[in-house]
């Protein structure tokens, strides 16, 4: 891939940033990723090799972005301490040089006249004396950060232009991923979907959560022996499966008072949702007021419910592997100006896109974070 790069302008910008965490060495990181996905998809063989290396090229873009980002709001921060820096230290020079001034000024006789006789004179010209290197030390400070703040404005105008790059090289990524999903055939099936039953069962249901404890109970034909790794080995430590923060935990109360057994996460628009494990689709689709929805069965009597997505990918009865596609977050992408006006908050203004997650064991609902790894003091 030719954009790696794009990245590089941000290395620069959080080595100035002088943050406790180095966006750089994420930067770096989503460099080596996209650079290794190149290659991979360079070598792909079948549609599923594509699949997988796509997938990688996103997550590489993703994660560039969201260095970027970091980066910029770093480099926000450090200007604006920088610009109070400078004003405190201009009153303050302004100060001595009046004084300086002032004492310069006088006519001999008066000069003479200081309080403690000519005594005093003499030492308050030695203070002076004193206080004018330093002076000039101030000045040369003032005229180093002066110059480092220009270079920050500088990077942050080619960051600009670099993250629209960036964002059309996502896009890209995505239609090709796209079209490699529906090129994908060599997926195995565990078994044929009745579409009936089906439909039957989410005309009978009124809720997500009757839905999936139904679906436990669903008979499904032509069932395959493929075997699938053990999903408790995982417990506790399955990655997330889109790049997002824990908007409501398991139990917490949204804005209406309504409280669900699962995750909300805000992603950013756009964002890749791919299985955390090896799973089974159980059932992808429109379903009820949840948007698309995605039932993933790692293994039997074992659902992880994902809902919220604008796109989803598969059919019923696929085995996919850990890391495979499911689908895209809705939204639209920023302009570059809303996501500069973001960079100095790092609020998360810019994730507009939520993603619930429900894990059942049988039919009962579990706190997904007894499965999967999330930030608890975040």
């Amino acid at each position: 891939m030719k954009r790696i790069a794009l990245l590089l302008p941000l290395v620069l910008i959080a080595g100035l940033a002088r943050a406790e965490t180095d966006p750089a060495t994420s930067a770096r990181d989503a460099a080596d990723q996209l650079e290794g996905a190149s290659v991979a998809l360079a070598q792909a063989g079948s549609a599923r090799d594509r699949v997988k290396a796509l997938t990688e090229v996103v997550h590489a873009y993703e994660s560039g972005l969201t260095a970027l980002r970091a980066g910029l709001r770093r480099a926000a921060i450090r200007e604006a301490q920088l610009d109070r820096q400078l004003k405190a230290q201009e009153s303050e020079i302004a100060r001595l040089l009046g004084a300086l001034q002032s004492i310069g000024s006088g006519p001999p006789p008066v000069m003479l006249l200081h309080p403690a006789g000519p005594e005093g004179t003499a030492r308050a010209g030695m203070i002076l004396a004193d206080v004018t290197p330093a002076l000039e030390a101030e000045v040369a400070q003032l005229r180093r950060d002066l110059e480092e703040v220009v270079i920050l404005r500088s990077l942050q105008e080619g960051a600009a232009e670099t993250l629209q790059e960036g964002l059309a090289g996502v896009q890209d990524a995505r239609t090709e991923l796209s079209k490699a999903i529906a090129d994908r055939t060599d997926l195995p099936l565990r078994y044929a979907e009745d579409p009936i039953q089906t439909a039957l069962l989410i005309a009978s249901t009124e809720t997500l959560e009757g839905f999936a404890s139904a679906l436990v109970d669903l008979q499904v034909d032509g069932m395959a022996e493929i075997d699938l790794p053990d999903a408790t080995a995982f417990k506790g430590i399955l990655a997330l499966p889109v790049e997002s923060q824990v908007l409501r935990r398991a139990g917490e109360a949204d804005a209406a008072g309504i409280k669900r057994p699962g995750l909300v996460l805000a992603t950013r628009p756009n964002a890749l949702v791919v299985s955390p494990t090896a799973a089974t689709i159980r059932y992808l689709g429109p379903l009820l007021d949840y948007g698309n929805v995605m039932i993933l069965e790692p293994q039997p009597g074992l659902l992880f419910v994902l809902a919220g997505m604008e796109q989803v990918y598969g059919e019923a009865g696929q085995v996919l592997p850990e890391g495979s596609p499911v689908g895209l977050m809705g939204g639209n992408d920023p302009e570059i100006g809303a996501i500069l006006s973001q960079s100095s908050d790092g609020s998360g203004h810019d994730r507009t896109e939520t993603l619930y997650i429900e894990v059942r064991e049988g039919k009962s609902p579990v706190d997904p974070e007894t499965w999967f790894r999330t930030n608890k003091d975040g």
